[in-house]
């Protein structure tokens, strides 16, 4: 993966972004709930750089970035999440995944969402149109990944997550997911909060915090403005005896890379091999869905991919001796 900007102009500023893009595990009421906070500025900007979006295609995918992260909270190992949106509207859908590690990639199906006219709000429910939001978890030691499907119904990704928790897992959940633009329509604020009830909790708890959440200012423009993610929750939920248990990274990242793009050309057929290297073009440029890095080939690149193609295709001598039969 090769990031086209990173978020900062200076390599001190750069380190402090990467330093500030967490998420933080916590607890409220001695356990009735756990909860997770995620500042992504940096991530959501790179994202948007690789993916070269406009504001309304950083705001739909930076949500989903956002909320992998924040359910990347409990994987472990080598576990992974994925979401995926098919819808019938302009969004058309969206694939994002997370590991563990906290890296999050994924990608638009449709880069330039059409707009018909002027924005007059960030409603993306017009966008979305009709569909199925599929969320799927990939557990290392589990025999198969496990998915869970909810027709969309709210047309937005936040809503739609607490829907599919309630009705796929019936576990109460919150989502609140948020990207703050300055005047410029530049991102410059992006984060996001978890909230899941555990089993027990009191009716009381549950409306105290429901009361607490719809009062939160926005978190993307608080963290715009310099907010600490573990003030933030300990100011706002300070009632429920907030307790921090962990911390990790999060990140925009994919791990494609030149050799893995080559092998998967190699699985080609051979005879569109051969026309690749024989009639270009040249340099044959492909692109990783995930983060949309360009990898080019020249000719001789894809020479060389062919000429192994075609040895590996050809049968030990032995055998070749066999099926041509006796001399």
């Amino acid at each position: 993966m090769i990031k086209k900007t990173l978020y900062g102009e200076t390599l001190k500023e750069q380190l402090k972004a990467s330093a500030r893009d967490r998420f933080y595990h916590f607890i409220l009421s001695q356990g009735q709930i756990r909860g997770v906070i995620l500042h992504g500025t940096r991530m959501i900007n790179e994202m948007r750089a690789n993916h070269e979006l406009g504001v309304l295609e950083t705001l739909v995918l930076g949500h989903a970035y956002l909320a992998c992260g924040l359910m990347s909270a409990s994987l472990k190992g080598n576990d992974r999440i994925s979401l995926l949106i098919e819808c019938s509207g302009p969004i058309r859908g969206l694939v994002v995944e997370a590991n563990a590690f906290g890296e999050v990639r994924g990608h638009l199906k449709t880069v330039a969402i059409a707009v018909e006219k002027p924005l007059e709000s960030f409603d993306l429910a017009p966008f979305f149109g009709p569909g199925i939001l599929s969320l799927t978890r990939h557990l290392e030691d589990a025999k198969q990944p496990f998915t869970g499907k909810i027709a969309l119904a709210h047309g937005s990704i936040a809503r739609d997550l607490t829907e599919y928790h309630m009705v796929s897992e019936q576990i109460p959940t919150a989502f609140n997911l948020s990207i703050h633009f300055d005047s410029q329509g530049e991102a410059i604020g992006a984060g996001g909060l978890f909230l899941q009830v555990m089993p027990g909790v009191t009716d009381e708890t549950v409306a105290g915090m429901e009361d607490l959440v719809r009062g939160m200012p926005s978190i993307g423009a608080a963290f715009s403005q310099g907010e600490d993610p573990v003030a933030m929750v300990q100011n706002a939920f300070s009632a429920f005896d907030p307790q921090f248990l962990a911390e990790r990274r999060v990140e925009f990242m994919c791990h494609c890379n030149s050799s893995k793009i080559e092998s998967m050309l190699g699985l080609l057929p051979l005879d569109d091999l051969k026309d690749m290297a024989e009639n270009g073009p040249f340099p044959l440029e492909v692109r990783c869905h995930h983060c949309n890095t360009p990898y080019r080939f020249s000719q001789g690149d894809l020479a060389t991919i062919c000429g192994l193609r075609q040895q590996n295709s050809e049968p030990p001598p032995a055998e070749r001796v066999a099926s041509e039969g006796p001399p």
